[in-house]
């Protein structure tokens, strides 16, 4: 079985769309900067790590919300 398991992530995330685009993201991070939230990662992978990295809530997501511009009605 894969560590960690999509539904234990889709917990942490509101979306598939979410957790790919924010494992992605971290996963660039990790290859360029190698600064690792946790100490002793399974995977030996970055994208692997990332996953990992958020289902140990070590990253967090923040979603913006877009409203319309009342200004220009």
């Amino acid at each position: 079985m894969l560590y960690p398991s999509i539904d234990v992530l889709l917990e942490k995330l509101d979306s598939k769309y979410t957790l790919v685009s924010v494992a992605s993201r971290r996963a660039r991070q990790l290859r360029e900067k190698n600064n690792l939230l946790i100490e002793k990662p399974r995977s030996a992978k970055y994208v692997g790590k990332a996953l990992e990295e958020i289902v140990t809530d070590k990253v967090s997501f923040e979603s913006a919300i877009l409203r319309p511009n009342k200004d220009k009605e």
